[in-house]
């Protein structure tokens, strides 16, 4: 009778224990930086902190909402998908999440899997231009090659939790629909304004500061064009990281120019808005919104758009990074700006 009964306690001590470890998720890991308190893990209907060792061990359990995550270091964040019952190992890249994480232990399949889908997503392979730039053999040949990638990511995660499974085939299959419904006339617009063409000019346009300016008072200067408007949010969303670019590369050889495409019933929030986000560079004013002649040449159907001349007025790049992108720079470093 004794032994049925500690036969009873030991089955439920294993019953109890596989029941609670599947109620919540265990992340285990330790970062490379140093002076790291807390780490932040945010989710649907959830927002847990982490505490971080002085010597950057951390180990929690959190009852989630199965789904995707941000873990963050103040602006510093990487997604991960959590799922009640993962027990995750985390290894990390380098000293900061966005270097990367390399997963270990159960739910690692799922979360290397979106690893490797954010590599792909922060490379070449995602950028459009990629494949518009290219002639049709060349083209087709790269656009096989990012799909034999992404099908490789698929094959080698053979536990890919179904949800992430689900989103990932929409997400490609709206990427390539784009790549492959666009590329033609892309392509021929790519062709159009390749690097060192004349570009488009526009002439006379309202200046903010007073008078009027036109593409050519700026000539012997590289110009930096951001076509915006003041109801469009991702084009605010520039504003910060534009005006510190203009402020660090104030008196060099260039000319930071904005072209609001703002209708005419807009004009005073325009100016307004210049006024109160002290706006620096060039703030221009087009003359008929998206209907003005400079915006149709260069087929300018959404904002923002970013356009880099050379100080001749030819096209050095005719969709070229936004301010926040850190490759902005790069480019302006090898034009010797």
């Amino acid at each position: 009778m004794r032994k049925i009964g500690l036969l009873l306690i030991t089955i439920l001590l294993i019953s109890c224990g596989k029941n609670s470890s599947s109620d919540y998720v265990t992340l285990n890991g330790k970062l490379n930086a140093t002076g790291v308190e807390k780490l932040l893990v945010q989710g649907k209907n959830f927002m847990k902190e982490i505490s971080v060792n002085a010597d950057g061990t951390f180990s929690d359990t959190l009852k989630v909402t199965d789904g995707v995550h941000a873990i963050s270091n103040g602006t510093d964040r990487i997604t991960l998908f959590l799922k009640n019952g993962y027990d995750l190992d985390l290894e990390f890249k380098g000293k900061t999440l966005m270097d990367g994480i390399k997963f270990s232990g159960n739910g690692s399949e799922t979360n290397n899997f979106m690893e490797n889908k954010r590599n792909f997503f922060m490379s070449d392979y995602a950028n459009p231009k990629t494949y518009f730039n290219l002639e049709k053999d060349a083209y087709t040949a790269k656009l096989a090659e990012a799909k034999t990638l992404l099908k490789k990511y698929k094959d080698e995660a053979t536990n890919l939790d179904s949800l992430i499974n689900a989103m990932d085939a929409r997400n490609d299959e709206m990427f390539f629909g784009y790549i492959e419904s666009n590329y033609e006339k892309m392509h021929e617009n790519a062709m159009r304004f390749a690097k060192g063409k004349v570009s488009p000019t526009f002439e006379n346009y309202e200046n903010f500061k007073g008078g009027k300016t036109s593409l050519s008072d700026l000539k012997g200067k590289y110009v930096y064009i951001d076509v915006w408007a003041t109801w469009c949010a991702p084009c605010k969303a520039e504003i910060p990281y534009l005006k510190a670019l203009e402020k660090e590369y104030h008196g060099k050889n260039i000319e930071f120019v904005s072209i609001s495409v703002d209708k005419s019933e807009e004009y005073e929030t325009w100016k307004q808005m210049v006024t109160k986000e002290e706006l620096g560079g060039i703030q221009l004013f087009a003359d008929a919104n998206f209907e003005s002649k400079f915006i149709v040449e260069y087929g300018i159907n959404a904002i923002p758009r970013f356009i880099l001349l050379d100080p001749n007025g030819n096209i050095v790049d005719a969709d070229t990074e936004r301010p926040s992108s850190p490759k902005l720079k790069e480019i302006f470093t090898e034009l010797g700006i």
